[in-house]
């Protein structure tokens, strides 16, 4: 493209850069491979925007990317998820993008499982909680980065910070995600020799009173919101302030407001390592042959306030290493 506009560039010399880059940015972009995103979620949840701000920053300027949102946390029905994944469908067939890109588990499931198994067109997911193996990846056509929260390390610091403990609630939305990383959970407590119970709530009062309960545990794991559909996040904060006794972590940087202490996972690190993959896809790699991957980083946050409120006292290596949530 470039030596067929040689001439044009040449007869153009007294125009200014920035009108050149105008008149030949539409054309080089044209020329651009086209990249598909397709979200599990929506805009505005936490964990699908950090994914958005990683893999937008990597494919800047080296691909057209378009992105579809499949809004699968608010709208929670199996026909509705259906529904969404064949409008997916149907961009990918009148798009025809070179290369697609998916995040979290329900557009693994809904989308790519049951119409793009060992098909043509080069799939790249990030998001998966935990293991791939029940959507079969990697097919010949997908690879991608699973969704590894350091529950193990988590439960560990936890257990060390109240010695002598032996009961531990998980807290979390009545969703079929935290119920996946309920299941994680109660393995890496019950490797420490840690009962463990688990409430998922379907609204803010119920996940309110769950907390309350938790008062009577050595400590409480809190999960993800992401499916209460009332949740209010001052509402829960002026809720949990007055009745804090017992030690709180979390793995979700967006729970940080009602946690003391977060190991957290780095959204970015998946769209930033999805958006990596599919370059590589672009310039010749066959995506069998890049292996699917576990997320390697996540984030050290203390919230002093809650911390003040319950009487928690924290070593003072952990004290100076964690990142302070305001």
């Amino acid at each position: 493209m470039l030596m067929r506009h040689t001439q044009g560039v040449a007869n153009l010399k007294v125009l200014s850069l920035p009108v050149l880059l105008a008149l030949l940015g539409p054309a080089l972009g044209a020329d651009l491979p086209k990249c598909l995103f397709v979200s599990s979620y929506h805009q505005g949840y936490a964990w699908s925007d950090g994914v958005e701000r990683g893999l937008r920053q990597t494919l800047d300027g080296k691909c057209r990317l378009r992105q579809f949102d499949m809004d699968t946390k608010r709208k929670k029905s199996p026909a509705v998820k259906e529904a969404a994944a064949l409008q997916a469908k149907a961009l990918i067939e009148s798009w025809q993008p070179d290369v697609v890109i998916t995040a979290d588990d329900n557009a693994a499931k809904y989308l790519v499982q049951p119409h793009y198994k060992e098909h043509p067109l080069p799939f790249v997911f990030c998001g998966v909680n935990w293991t791939a193996e029940e959507y079969g990846f990697p097919y010949t056509n997908v690879t991608g980065m699973i969704e590894v929260a350091p529950v193990q390390a988590m439960v560990d610091e936890a257990r060390a910070l109240v010695p002598g403990a032996s009961r531990v609630l998980y807290i979390g939305a009545d969703t079929a995600t935290e119920r996946k990383n309920a299941a994680r959970l109660r393995k890496a407590a019950e490797k420490r020799g840690l009962a463990f119970e688990q409430r998922l709530a379907p609204s803010l009062a119920t996940w309110i009173d769950a907390y309350r309960q938790g008062q009577a545990f050595d400590f409480i794991i809190i999960g993800s919101n992401a499916g209460i559909s009332d949740w209010d996040e001052r509402r829960a904060i002026a809720a949990i302030q007055p009745i804090t006794q017992r030690l709180t972590v979390t793995s979700h940087d967006w729970m940080m407001p009602v946690s003391m202490l977060g190991m957290t996972k780095i959204p970015e690190e998946q769209g930033e390592w999805a958006g990596q993959v599919a370059l590589q896809i672009l310039g010749g790699a066959v995506p069998n042959s890049i292996p699917v991957i576990a997320n390697r980083k996540w984030d050290l946050f203390l919230n002093r306030s809650l911390i003040r409120a319950a009487g928690v006292e924290l070593p003072a290596q952990l004290s100076s290493k964690g990142k302070v949530y305001n």
